[in-house]
Order: C-alpha cells, then structure tokens, then sequence
C-alpha cells in the first residue's frame, strides 16, 4: 500500500518577530507556508516597543525589511484577525481548523481615512495598551502591515456603522461580514505566539489599578514612542506634567513563586532602556532603580555600563514592599535597602513595574511544554519559536524562529 502523500505547506502560527521570521525563512528555501495572526496587523509586540536592542533602533527599521519580503514572496500566505482552534493528526499530515473574525474591511481599502473622520465613538487603544482611545473606525498603527483599517465589532450594526459604510469611497466596508472557519492539510506546524505580559493587577501591594502614575514596562514604551498616546512625551497619567524623578522596580512579579518563580531575561535591559529614554529627555532627571540583582547578557553589559556611570541614575538593591498613595498624590515607593538596611519611603512622579513575560497561548493539541507553559522540544510535531519557547530578546527570537524553521523545512521534506 502507498503511504499518504506528506503535505508540503507549513503553518507558522502567530505573527510576531519570530513568526515572520520563520514564515520567511520557510517560504524562502521553497516551501508553501501560511502565517495566522490573531491581531489585524503583522508585528507582534515588537512593533510597540519605542526602540529595541542591540542598536537602539525603531523596530520599523527590521520589520519594514520584512514586510518587503512578505510582499515579494508568492509562497507565504498571511490571514490576520484568524486562530488556530484545532491541530489534529502528526507530523506530515497535520489537519489544522483556522477561524477568522470579521474586520468588516474588505482588502479593497485604501486606508484614506475617510472611516475615522465620520466615526463618533471610541474604543480602547489595544496597541497602546489602554493607555488612551481610538475611533471605532481605526488603522492598528502608522505602520501596520497590511495597512488596512479595522471597524470596532460594538458599530456594525449602528446607525454610526451604517455612516461610516458611506463615507468609504472605495465600497471596502461590509457591515454584513461574519466569522468564517477553514481547514489546512499542512506537514508541520511552528508555534510562534509569543508572551503576554505578567498582569500587574495582581501585584496587589504595588496599587497599579488605584494609582494612575504606577505603569507597567510595556506601558512605558508606548509612552516614549513618538506615535504613542502623548507623543513621545514621557508624561504623568494623573495630571499630564513631565515625569522627572522615575522609579524603576525590576522583578515585578517575577523570580517569586507567589507569581512568576522564573526570571524572564529582558526586564533589566529593559528599565535601563527606559532610564535612558527619561535622562534624554530631561537632563535634570532622577532615576532610580529598585533591583534584586542586574542582569545584562551577552554584549549588553556595555550598556549596563554606560547606564552605571550616570551619575543621576541610582541603584537601590531592594525589593519594595508596597507603593503608597502620597499627600500630594504621588506613589511613595516603601521598604528597606538590602545593602544599608535603611527603611525608606521615597515619592515619585511616575513608577514603572518592569512586569515579567508570561506564554500567550497553548497548542490546540498534546504538545510538549515545560512547567511555566513554554512549548519544548518537537514532540507531537509542533515545533517552538521565539518567546513561546521561553523568555528571549528580539535578536534571541529571531535566532530561533531561524531554528525552528529549518526543523519545519526537514520535517516536510522527509
């Protein structure tokens, strides 16, 4: 008896840095490969961050390069807006069910505009994390790839949607349009879902949802992004002033087995990153940082280096118990000094939790994962990519979307 013929297609499951990436390399040495994105726009997390190691760029400079090659490849397919529900068989010979929620924007779009100048309501920024709103009618961001606009689902069926139905010169809005679902017969599967950030509500003591100037690390990059809610602007959220004495407090929520018991890799980079972007904007700024112990991998001590020899930066090793709300109204970091065992309650126009990263989704089927729910090893053919696999930076991602790709090229051509 013939055996059944091995599917050729690989299926690269989320859209981010290392999934584009491994979408890319896998299209590129010859195979068919579909890319599913749950957002409506390629890019993952790294498209919000303001600028991103080792060279301090914007992550338009890397991601536009690959959007390029998105655009010239006629092997790779990307559905947007869509979920893998389902994965059934094994590796060869994986059936996957992919559902799609309506954008109610046809592919016809110009992105004109003409949608959002007659759209009345808002909706949460889900780019900007929530730090402000949008028009129910609405482009993910300036560089969002495709660059198509997005109808809020809460005005399809609203006088307003029927508005912004005619205001659209193009014919590109269907207000009628539903969920659909697909099957794919595909070879092997690269799950590339990236990392959700550690929910600081549940940093109780630290009072993130009772004190407006207590942000999160993500939060921050958007608030330093030139195409952010204030512009670029690192401002206070209670009142709009400029936040000149910053507080930075690592292991928010991670390295304690009451949340995260792992660390995950980037937080101290990352709040040196966001001490960097307050001393550039304001020469006379204070910033502290509260930490357990630096890590700063590989080639990137350097720049911890550079950091420490700021003389208006300050390194507290501590852990804060809590975060009080001050008479003046600004958050008053408290707790004691490891190294000098002074107690201290220190005020602050902004503090910012560097919140840990935490796996995003988990494969639809039996699938090898470690104790935190990072997927490991290929067991079950479902191959890791980029933060799903673990705690990486945007160069680490990248090096093992590569990885993982040439595992999903071998895998099809057995």
């Amino acid at each position: 008896m013939n055996p059944k013929p091995q599917s050729q297609t690989v299926l690269v499951v989320g859209g981010g840095i290392g999934g584009i990436s491994a979408a890319l390399e896998a299209a590129e040495t010859g195979c068919e490969v579909v890319l599913i994105e749950k957002g409506p726009s390629l890019g993952g997390r790294v498209a919000a961050l303001n600028r991103y190691f080792p060279k301090m760029c914007h992550p338009t400079c890397g991601l536009e390069i690959n959007f390029q090659r998105i655009k010239r490849n006629p092997r790779l397919k990307v559905f947007t807006m869509s979920e893998v529900t389902a994965i059934t068989g094994g590796p060869g010979n994986f059936k996957a069910t992919i559902v799609t929620r309506p954008r109610y924007v046809k592919p016809n779009c110009t992105a004109c505009g003409d949608c959002a100048k007659v759209a009345t309501s808002e909706v949460a920024d889900a780019f900007n994390y929530g730090l402000g709103t949008v028009k129910a009618a609405y482009l993910p961001h300036a560089m969002a790839f495709p660059m198509r606009y997005v109808l809020a689902p809460e005005v399809a069926g609203t006088p307003e949607g029927q508005s912004i139905k005619a205001a659209c010169k193009v014919g590109a809005i269907d207000l009628d349009e539903q969920p659909t679902h697909f099957d794919l017969s595909v070879g092997a599967v690269i799950w590339a879902t990236g990392w959700q950030p550690y929910p600081a509500t549940n940093l109780t003591a630290y009072r993130y949802d009772a004190l407006a100037d207590v942000i999160t690390n993500v939060e921050m990059e958007r608030l330093a992004a030139h195409d952010g809610p204030t512009k670029g602007q690192i401002l206070r959220r209670s009142d709009g002033t400029p936040a000149k004495k910053v507080a930075l407090i690592q292991c928010a929520g991670s390295r304690d087995l009451n949340h995260l018991p792992y660390c995950s890799r980037i937080c101290c980079l990352a709040s040196m990153k966001h001490a960097l972007y307050v001393r550039e904007q304001h020469p006379d700024a204070q910033v502290d940082i509260y930490y357990i112990d630096i890590r700063a991998h590989d080639k990137l001590e350097a720049f911890y280096r550079k950091l420490k020899a700021d003389g208006q930066v300050r390194w507290l090793k501590s852990k804060p118990a809590r975060i009080e709300p001050g008479a003046d109204g600004r958050p008053v970091v408290c707790g004691e000094n490891t190294l000098t065992r002074e107690v201290y309650a220190e005020p602050y126009d902004l503090v910012v939790l560097a919140t840990g990263m935490q796996p995003s989704a988990k494969p639809p089927m039996e699938t090898a994962m470690d104790d935190y729910g990072f997927v490991v090893g290929h067991e079950g053919g479902v191959i890791g990519a980029g933060v799903a696999t673990g705690p990486l930076d945007v160069s680490m991602s990248v090096q093992s979307a590569t990885a993982a790709a040439l595992g999903a090229v071998q895998a099809v051509r057995r």
